[in-house]
């Protein structure tokens, strides 16, 4: 995945975003990595491809802002999709 591909901080807001819906394998992928107890490093180098060791600080935003994404979508957005009749 590259940067192009992703933002470095997912919108966040009561709502979901078409953004939420794009990345919706992303945020599963993270969210599972972070089940898994995967190291936050691993795991933003093979989910996004940022290296975390030539950006530390993106790439701990990238990881961390996308998994609170990801958590709000598993307690909260879903029920968008519910309600909006997707899939």
């Amino acid at each position: 995945m590259t940067h192009s591909e992703f933002l470095d901080e997912p919108p966040v807001g009561p709502l979901l975003t078409d953004y939420d819906r794009e990345h919706m394998k992303l945020y599963m992928r993270v969210l599972d990595a972070a089940t898994e107890g995967a190291d936050w490093r691993e795991a933003v180098a093979v989910i996004f491809g940022v290296d975390p060791d030539a950006e530390p600080e993106r790439a701990r935003r990238v990881h961390d802002s996308h998994l609170a994404r990801a958590r709000w979508m598993a307690e909260h957005g879903y029920r968008h999709l519910l309600r909006d009749g997707h899939d």
